[in-house]
């Protein structure tokens, strides 16, 4: 009875790698493809009629043809701006937001909430029409001002942070208030390193959807000095290369997508355990 029991636990444990292994492969086949064809020659490329999963010349050509093309440093730059100062001026509003929802106590609070959770069924299309009139009315197209307002809040990160202090003991509050400990004080000392890894979470979340923003820096900036790297590569494809040198188009993708990539690997288990600690209610 029991080696049946193993054989059959030995038979979907192997069932259960197999399928994850073709996940992986799945899931990583675009990466492998996209930095295969960044070292394949322009002309190499085009005279393979069958698409090979190998190079016997590989060659980094075409990541100085990137950057020669346009200027990419210029975006990096304007990025790293970007995305530094949205996600430092969202997480003080965001932190703010949840503290209050989550341990002051004020008529309407519950029904507030409640109104800011509803605005994450409204579509974000409408969104980017109504912000995109604003900005446009206070003539700050073509400004860093313009494309980081929009982004600073996110009615997501408020809803997972608020749950996070949630869960901190009322205990705790109500100890620091007798010993004369202001709210802020409570919420810098006590609250954020409580909860420093949905903070962490957050940060690096907003840190990636800030490097691949797209449809509104595309919307509210023509001006080639505000570009991001997410606009360089269309740059890149229109004015640049053309449509049809795939080969430098893909060396330019790498070079944008290293970033990110290492922040994950770095910070994949700080993400994970941000977002479980968030779903937990106690």
């Amino acid at each position: 009875m029991n080696n049946a029991y193993q054989k059959k636990q030995i038979l979907v444990r192997t069932l259960t790698y197999i399928l994850l292994v073709f996940w992986g492969l799945m899931v990583l086949f675009p990466f492998y493809w996209m930095i295969l064809t960044s070292v394949k020659s322009y002309s190499a490329y085009n005279s393979e009629y069958v698409p090979k999963l190998y190079t016997l010349a590989p060659t980094l050509q075409n990541y100085k043809d990137a950057f020669a093309a346009v200027p990419l440093m210029r975006y990096f730059l304007n990025t790293i701006i970007f995305t530094v100062a949205t996600t430092a001026l969202m997480l003080v509003v965001i932190t703010l937001s949840a503290y209050a929802f989550a341990r002051l106590s004020f008529k309407g609070r519950d029904l507030l909430f409640t109104g800011f959770l509803a605005l994450m069924m409204i579509p974000n299309e409408l969104v980017i029409i109504t912000n995109y009139v604003t900005i446009t009315n206070l003539h700050l197209r073509n400004t860093f001002t313009g494309l980081i307002l929009p982004s600073v809040t996110s009615v997501f990160y408020i809803y997972l942070l608020k749950e996070n202090f949630g869960l901190v003991p009322d205990n705790l509050y109500y100890a620091a208030k007798v010993d004369g400990t202001s709210d802020l004080g409570y919420l810098l000392k006590v609250m954020i390193p409580i909860c420093r890894p949905t903070m962490v979470t957050i940060t690096i979340l907003k840190v990636i959807e800030c490097w691949n923003s797209y449809v509104w820096p595309r919307l509210i900036t023509d001006d080639q000095a505000y570009f991001l790297v997410s606009n360089g590569i269309q740059e890149i494809r229109e004015n640049g290369f053309g449509r049809e040198n795939i080969p430098a188009m893909m060396a330019a993708v790498v070079v944008i997508s290293v970033p990110l990539v290492v922040l994950f690997l770095i910070f994949h288990k700080k993400i994970m355990e941000g977002v479980a600690r968030g779903g937990l209610k106690g």
